[in-house]
């Protein structure tokens, strides 16, 4: 089944009025079904937030190659560290 725009009733103010939470309205086995998983699965080795104070013109040729640079930088530095 497909709907169109026209299809769908505005929610007004008493619409808005009348709504409560699933909680109030589903049943326990329902809600269970709506379980938070909790986002992404947990890695082996986290990403811990640093500070670090980088030089600008640094810093932009890194953001200059595109999506992936933090990722990109951590894996310089990993290189680095191996040698």
């Amino acid at each position: 089944m497909t709907y169109d725009e026209d299809d769908t009733p505005e929610f007004t103010d008493e619409v808005m009025a009348r709504a409560r939470p699933a909680r109030e309205i589903l049943s326990p086995d329902v809600m269970a079904a709506f379980k938070s998983r909790g986002g992404r699965p947990k890695a082996e080795a986290p990403k811990v937030p640093v500070s670090l104070r980088l030089d600008q013109d640094v810093v932009d040729a890194w953001k200059a190659t595109g999506a992936g640079w933090q990722t990109r930088i951590n894996d310089t530095l990993r290189q680095a560290i191996s040698r």
